[in-house]
């Protein structure tokens, strides 16, 4: 269908719709007035990865089109355990953990969103203040009378943990409860008429929706993106090394520039629409470009994100690394670094260290093809004892896209 409202545009023309519960309804809603929306975030670490990107870009679109975002924080969720997509039951956190880990997501959405009390000004929200204040009985009878047991166990989040023989607990089955509920105290509190989410939250959605009409008689929306991956099939969110996450602290600007540098040529321009403010038309023009020329648009597109989520310091520094590193054959200074005591660290456990590789067995086979250089030297030899001089650095290369600065500590 032709959208009428700037958000719906907006949101079809760079990729972000999958399914929506009433498009028509929603995009005339979404012409006539402010439109509040929520997506859902929790705090199971001090930082969202990447995988989180598309949904905090989506309020960031919102926010851009007239419209209010609301970051709801689950507080009160995390302490459960959303089941979906998992076969294990997620570790619990102390509440000092969660408040922690609050407060260090904050940072990326303060970034990306404007936070205030205007009316389309960002807010945060935390769902312990009210599904923490729930007793049991008043969430049974108020809440648990409009979800059926068959229903709930026809959602892929548990039928798939049952399918594979995996354990739910009584607590995991009972979040799509406390997820609807959520929508509906968001209706009710801050007239929220969207949530929004990844395709694997549908389910949760749909809950909310309609438990928000049959409780309140009030008409609210929902809509999903597409599962993201990469063109080789990966899921976004982790890397070789690890997970590629947001905040500074879980991972040095350098090798979050690297990895959208990094990018298949076929993800450039996908990542272009969804991940940066860029024009359609110049979007169009960096995607076209083909050969040699392509890896100008992946710079263009590690520059634009590292910008957003990290500054435009970090992005500058990032790429001057590179250069120095890949072109001049020099020491950028904003490499990931690995402290070396005066006793020295061997090979195999440096490459570890640094995350290049996840044990020291894969560390082994990597020095074994040819893959490590030191100070652009080959080697061959997993437990060469690595020293550094006072006041000197030396620089391991694994491979020629993973660089680091080892210096005396």
């Amino acid at each position: 269908m032709t959208y009428k409202s700037s958000l719906l545009r907006v949101l079809e023309e760079r990729g972000y719709i999958h399914q929506t519960t009433d498009a028509e309804g929603l995009d005339a809603l979404a012409e006539k007035q402010v439109v509040p929306g929520y997506i859902g975030f929790d705090a199971t670490a001090a930082s969202l990865h990447i995988g989180s990107l598309v949904q905090i870009m989506m309020l960031r679109r919102l926010q851009q089109t007239g419209h209010k975002p609301i970051v709801l924080m689950g507080g009160g969720t995390t302490r459960i355990g959303d089941p979906t997509g998992r076969d294990e039951s997620r570790k619990m956190l102390s509440d000092e953990t969660i408040e922690t880990n609050i407060k260090g997501i904050f940072s990326i959405f303060s970034r990306l969103l404007k936070f205030g009390d205007g009316p389309t000004d960002a807010v945060m929200v935390n769902n312990q203040d009210w599904l923490g204040q729930l007793g049991y009985i008043q969430l049974l009878q108020e809440v648990g009378t409009h979800f059926t047991v068959n229903r709930m166990l026809s959602f892929d989040s548990v039928k798939l943990r049952l399918e594979r023989e995996q354990p739910m607990t009584f607590l995991e089955f009972n979040y799509m409860i406390l997820q609807g509920y959520d929508f509906r105290h968001l209706c009710k509190d801050k007239d929220v008429r969207l949530q929004m989410g990844g395709s694997d939250q549908w389910g949760n959605i749909i809950n909310g929706v309609e438990l928000t009409r049959r409780m309140d008689s009030k008409e609210v929306f929902g809509l999903t993106t597409p599962l993201l991956t990469t063109a080789d099939g990966a899921k976004m969110g982790k890397s070789a090394a690890g997970a590629v996450w947001l905040n500074e602290e879980m991972l040095p600007s350098y090798d979050f520039w690297q990895y959208w540098r990094n990018s298949d040529d076929r993800d450039v321009g996908k990542f272009l629409r969804l991940f940066t403010d860029l024009p359609l038309d110049e979007i169009a023009r960096l995607e076209a470009l083909e050969g040699a020329a392509i890896n100008d648009a992946k710079v263009v597109l590690a520059n634009e994100v590292t910008k957003l989520c990290r500054g435009e310091d970090a992005a500058v520094a990032a790429e001057a690394t590179a250069k120095a590193t890949f072109a001049g054959g020099g020491m950028g200074d904003d490499l990931p670094t690995l402290d070396v005591t005066g006793e020295g660290v061997r090979l195999g456990a440096a490459l570890t260290e640094l995350g290049f590789t996840a044990s020291n067995g894969e560390a082994k086979r990597k020095i074994g093809e040819g893959a490590v250089r030191l100070d652009d030297v080959l080697m061959n030899d997993p437990g060469f004892l690595i020293e550094v001089a006072a006041g000197e650095t030396r620089k391991l290369s694994l491979g020629k896209k993973k660089h680091a600065i080892l210096r005396n500590a």
